[in-house]
């Protein structure tokens, strides 16, 4: 992927992040399959990287790994995505672990009603 298609699809996938509701969650995988990269979820991965310290303002709090986890937690300051999360009304499974049956978003279902 060269540059230009990299910003394309950074930009693709912050324009799905920006959609995902408050108290609603959605996974690095499910983003990618709406963007046809079956295999992409470390990409979308990079992408949401990418929007640090860009100015780039969307809320990647609410993006999750498949089982749920806050693998991105890392890249906030303190504890401040487990803490948005539970401000939305999120439901934990464990502390670190949201519950996907309750609040999964699934963006291929947004696209389709589009």
């Amino acid at each position: 992927m060269n540059k230009d298609e990299r910003e394309s699809y950074y930009e693709r996938v912050y324009d799905i992040v920006e959609k995902i509701p408050a108290g609603r969650v959605t996974t690095y995988g499910a983003i990618a399959r709406t963007l046809g990269l079956k295999s992409g979820a470390r990409m979308v991965g990079y992408a949401l990287n990418g929007s640090i310290g860009s100015g780039i303002r969307i809320p990647a709090h609410r993006v999750v790994n498949r089982l749920g986890q806050l693998t991105g937690r890392e890249h906030f300051p303190g504890d401040i995505m487990r803490e948005r999360l539970l401000q939305e009304g999120i439901v934990f499974l464990d502390d670190y672990t949201v519950d996907l049956e309750a609040h999964f978003w699934d963006p291929m279902e947004e696209d389709q009603s589009a």
